[in-house]
């Protein structure tokens, strides 16, 4: 298959790029721009590129246009449609080993659940694109595709969906960044962003262009909040899962997601608070109970890790593209950004590039 991304001249000189922020959008940005001739200095308060203070650290790295669709629009779930191709291109260039696989994905409900999946189901269809719609899996067929879930009366298969290791990534994007010579300026707060302008608490630095990725660190210059979300790391020897599984669930929002090295990530709750305290009493007991309802053979894995994270968001959840002379804007990935952000960079290096082409998201 042909290459997704146009890299550019190698040593040519190009425009000088400023980034404030080394999260999941930084790292892609830095990568991407340098890959096409661009020179770039990313900016960022974390002591170094390991360092776990972004919300792409957290994420499970669900890539479920469709599943999403409960609580998106069809814009986001058709960048996420661009972003599983184009992260299949960015995977195979990237150092190192990263887990992403396209396995599709499985939505399951209790018996007496069915109705509110029903519900959701049904959204789910009409807002369908590409006719990817959710497939019905009878109790056999489902027990053939994965057999360690035993409980749920009910399922789906999505089987276009996929998934990433989202650690791997992070620290692959990094690496494959500095390879293509971008400059990293790390425990480096950027207090305010203008055209053309990074300004620090050392003075101002000048670029052909900035691209503001802060997430929740861009406010007041963004009305973005920060949304906490939490995640288990389970170690789960000999329980077989081959994709990532939603619960259902009136009230909780549950997923299981495979990994290598017998990993199962469970996540996330959804909580209007700016805590970033560790994860709490009423996550635990709620979030793993359900995936023990699921997966029973979960009952003897072991709680390797526990995070808690903020996702940013805007006031309609939904991500905001912004982009004028010398300055670009990217926040308000929420829930999405593992999803969404390749096909945001694309859009908004095309932009900028190619200004007859330029498409913003509001």
């Amino acid at each position: 298959m042909a290459s997704l991304i146009t890299e550019g001249r190698a040593g040519a000189p190009g425009p000088h790029a400023g980034i404030a922020g080394a999260g999941l959008l930084g790292r892609l940005l830095a990568w991407w721009l340098a890959g096409r001739g661009w020179r770039v200095t990313v900016f960022d308060p974390a002591a170094g590129p390991q360092a776990r203070g972004a919300a792409g650290w957290t994420a499970a790295g669900m890539l479920s246009p469709y599943a999403e669709l409960e609580c998106a629009d069809t814009r986001v779930a058709a960048l996420g449609v661009r972003s599983l191709q184009l992260w299949q291109d960015i995977v195979a260039r990237l150092p190192g080993e990263v887990d992403f696989r396209r396995s599709g994905s499985l939505l399951v409900a209790h018996a007496a659940d069915l109705g509110a999946a029903r519900r959701l189901i049904d959204l789910l269809q009409a807002k369908a694109i590409d006719e990817a719609c959710p497939q019905p899996l009878a109790p056999a067929a489902l027990r053939a595709l994965e057999p360690a879930i035993h409980g749920p009366a009910h399922a789906w298969l999505l089987e276009q969906e996929g998934q990433i290791h989202t650690v791997q990534a992070m620290q692959a994007l990094a690496e494959g960044a500095t390879q293509r010579g971008v400059s990293w300026c790390w425990g480096r707060s950027v207090r305010s962003v203008l055209p053309g302008r990074l300004v620090c608490d050392d003075g101002e630095h000048r670029y052909d262009w900035v691209f503001d990725v802060r997430g929740v660190g861009a406010r007041p210059e963004l009305p973005v909040r920060g949304v906490r979300g939490e995640i288990f790391w389970l170690h789960a020897p000999g329980v077989p899962l081959g994709r990532p599984v939603r619960l259902l669930h009136p009230r909780w929002r549950v997923y299981l997601v495979p990994r290598p090295g017998d990993l199962v990530v469970v996540g996330a709750s959804e909580i209007e608070s700016e805590d970033r305290s560790p994860v709490s009493l009423r996550s635990t007991l709620a979030l793993l109970s359900a995936a023990h309802s699921v997966v029973p053979e979960l009952a003897e894995a072991r709680i390797v890790h526990s995070e808690a994270n903020l996702r940013p968001a805007l006031p309609d959840n939904l991500p905001g593209l912004q982009s004028s002379a010398g300055l670009t804007r990217i926040n308000g990935l929420f829930r999405h950004g593992w999803l969404i952000a390749p096909a945001l960079v694309e859009q908004a290096v095309a932009g900028i590039e190619q200004p007859q082409h330029q498409e913003l998201l509001s």
